[in-house]
């Protein structure tokens, strides 16, 4: 596939991204992508195709669906982005402090299973002592 394409067909997306044409037909579904159609196929023009990738960087931010609606939806003009900018600011430190968080639940847990563990093998070792 050709990046100066004007139009891409479901597979071209599929084999570009590494996804499934599954998943693209999922997006479309949901409003992110929104093909023409010759015939029975799907036609995807550049913006799909910029849509489709700025839907799958959302998804391994761990956004959700309507994050990633409504940031994608904020750039249907080319005018001033600064309003789209400043809301993707928002919703990235929003990630960031919910990411943050779980780090220091895990690292709570962790320190919980590493004194349970420890407390078991001195247990153990004493067991063995008094044999």
């Amino acid at each position: 596939m050709r990046q100066t394409a004007t139009t891409f067909a479901i597979s071209d997306l599929a084999r570009e991204f590494n996804i499934t044409p599954r998943t693209i037909r999922f997006w479309e579904d949901q409003g992110i992508l929104a093909p023409q159609r010759e015939g029975g196929k799907r036609v995807f023009t550049r913006r799909d195709r910029a849509r489709l990738k700025m839907a799958l960087r959302g998804k391994r931010l761990g956004l959700s669906l309507a994050e990633i609606k409504d940031l994608i939806g904020m750039y249907t003009s080319t005018e001033d982005q600064t309003p789209q900018l400043l809301e993707c600011l928002r919703v990235i430190s929003k990630r960031r402090e919910a990411l943050e968080q779980q780090r220091e639940d895990i690292e709570a847990v962790l320190t919980e299973i590493d004194q349970f563990e420890r407390q078991c093998r001195e247990e153990l070792a004493r067991r063995s002592e008094n044999e």
